[in-house]
């Protein structure tokens, strides 16, 4: 019996397969198509932390050394910019905040570390048709008859896994929007154009709508138009009106369209991501219109999510009752994402009169009141979720509470649930505090740490303490946790902070460390309570 069976061999489930190998977890990875379909752009816009994900499986410097990497979000209402802003960086990643690539070359680039992974075990052309749980395992039903026995399934299967979801008697229940979207990927020599995306409100080429820019690799520009719900993109091929909305973006320059589509938005999300054995990731889980790049990405840090999890219960590290937080982080990260896009759709396209009045205001505002610019909407940029509220989570309200969503393009400060910004290290075995923290649970530790601590643990999971001042002696780190004396941050091995404890007493670190993992806790959920 294999451990993991991953359904889906898009960038979700092989991120997942990936990551689960990285634990030394044995993944058969099934797919319906014949082979690999590298075609059209897709989803391009890969965020630093996917990135940084990436790179714990050996790919994510190779992608963002391929991708067009942008710093500059600008957006226009009609011929006048309104306003750009530069993209944040918590700390000091290798990584840019965006980088454009093809979805089907991070595939390729995702694939060939597979190849290299012994752990993985491929397989095309095999259609899922069902999956059968019992108290031992699941079995995955294929549509040629053979089957995969697994002890957990993850489902990676993409939006079309209808079938899939019912048999599971899990619901997706959600909106499709009616306006449509033509994308056409071209290539083209447009200097000045490859460090940033571009957003248009009304612009005159394409009246009343909106168009969306972004470069690519190898001269390679991603448009999006909005298009009426009748709109026919062969009739407007032949009869040039594609040329005509080209050329009035681009000018007299030559150019070549290497894809064109045209698609519909749905926003939804699956009534459970954990049923028994089996967990939901990527967009068989959810679906976001993709202003604002939250598809791929959050799935990404689902099969992340996912992946450390299933790892630590199959190694015997964690019970399986941590596989109930799964469903806990992630869909209450769906809905945000859905809570975010569905705001910008409303913005985009206006459902009633009223909301259609309120975005003319703001855009009309905004040429002339910077204080509008909060106000238009073209899409909140991707950010990890904060798991400020997860059962795993050790929450502290008086010394670091969460002030909630931050405002667009800054990021919260650090502490319980958020993701530990990431920095240089001086260690022999990584280069920098992300890398170090995703090897297992890591205790970062103010002051010199009592022998105590750890002889105390009683948990079988990985577990290392390491003074700051041991790993950046000029305490930049520090400075970015804003850390204090007598302060011992626990973080999980996806990176996120689990609890801050201020001077533990003896059993509140292993109280933390057991919560985050699963188990019951011997303290509150929450410190530093007035409570």
């Amino acid at each position: 019996m294999t451990q993991v069976a991953v359904i889906g061999n898009g960038p979700v489930g092989q991120t997942a397969a990936l990551l689960l190998g990285r634990w030394g977890v044995r993944t058969v990875v099934l797919d319906r198509r014949p082979c690999r379909d590298v075609v059209g752009s897709r989803a391009i816009c890969q965020h630093r932390d996917v990135l940084d994900v990436w790179a714990a499986v050996g790919a994510g410097e190779r992608i963002a050394e391929e991708g067009v990497t942008w710093t500059t979000a600008r957006t226009f209402h009609g011929e006048r910019e309104l306003f750009s802003y530069p993209l944040p960086d918590a700390g000091r990643s290798p990584f840019p905040p965006f980088v454009n690539i093809s979805q089907a070359r991070t595939e390729e680039l995702l694939d060939e570390r597979i190849a290299a992974e012994a752990l993985v075990d491929v397989r095309w052309g095999c259609e899922v048709v069902g999956i059968d749980q019992d108290t031992r395992g699941a079995t995955v039903r294929c549509a040629d008859g053979s089957s995969v026995r697994a002890a957990y399934v993850l489902v990676c299967a993409g939006a079309r896994a209808d079938a899939l979801r019912a048999g599971l008697d899990v619901t997706f229940e959600g909106r499709s929007f009616d306006d449509r979207f033509l994308i056409c990927d071209i290539r083209a020599e447009l200097p000045g154009w490859a460090a940033e995306r571009r957003f248009w409100f009304d612009p005159a080429w394409n009246p009343g709508r909106q168009v969306l820019i972004h470069p690519c690799p190898d001269s390679t520009f991603r448009i999006d138009w909005q298009v009426p719900p009748d709109y026919d993109l062969d009739a407007d091929e032949r009869s040039g009106g594609l040329d005509a909305r080209i050329r009035a973006i681009i000018g007299e320059r030559s150019y070549e369209v290497v894809w064109r589509s045209v698609y519909r938005f749905q926003s939804r999300i699956a009534s459970r991501l954990q049923v028994g054995r089996v967990l939901l990731a990527g967009d068989a889980a959810h679906l976001f219109s993709p202003f604002g790049a939250r598809g791929l990405n959050s799935g990404v840090q689902d099969a992340e999510n996912a992946a450390w999890k299933l790892a630590f219960v199959l190694r015997g590290w964690a019970p399986e009752s941590l596989l109930g937080s799964y469903h806990d982080e992630r869909h209450a990260a769906a809905r945000e994402n859905l809570a975010v896009t569905t705001a910008t759709m409303d913005f985009l396209v206006p459902p009633d009169a009223e909301r259609a009045a309120h975005r003319r205001s703001v855009l009309e505002r905004a040429a002339e009141d910077p204080t509008a610019h909060a106000h238009v909407d073209s899409g909140r940029l991707a950010e990890p979720f904060w798991y400020v509220e997860s059962p795993l989570t050790t929450r502290d309200d008086l010394r670091r509470r969460f002030a909630g969503r931050p405002p667009r393009g800054t990021t919260p400060d650090p502490g319980p649930g958020i993701l530990l910004p990431d920095a240089p290290v001086r260690h022999p075995r990584a280069t920098r505090l992300r890398e170090l923290a995703r090897d297992g649970f890591l205790l970062l530790v103010t002051d010199p740490l009592s022998p105590m601590v750890l002889e105390n643990l009683t948990v079988a999971a990985p577990v290392r303490a390491r003074r700051l001042a041991d790993l950046d002696p000029d305490g930049e780190i520090a400075a970015l946790l804003r850390a204090r004396p007598g302060e011992v941050w626990i973080v999980r091995p996806d990176a996120h902070v689990a609890a801050v404890l201020s001077h533990p007493r003896p059993g509140e670190v292993d109280a933390a460390v057991r919560r985050a993992l699963g188990a019951r806790a011997a303290r509150p959920d929450v410190v530093g309570s007035s409570a």
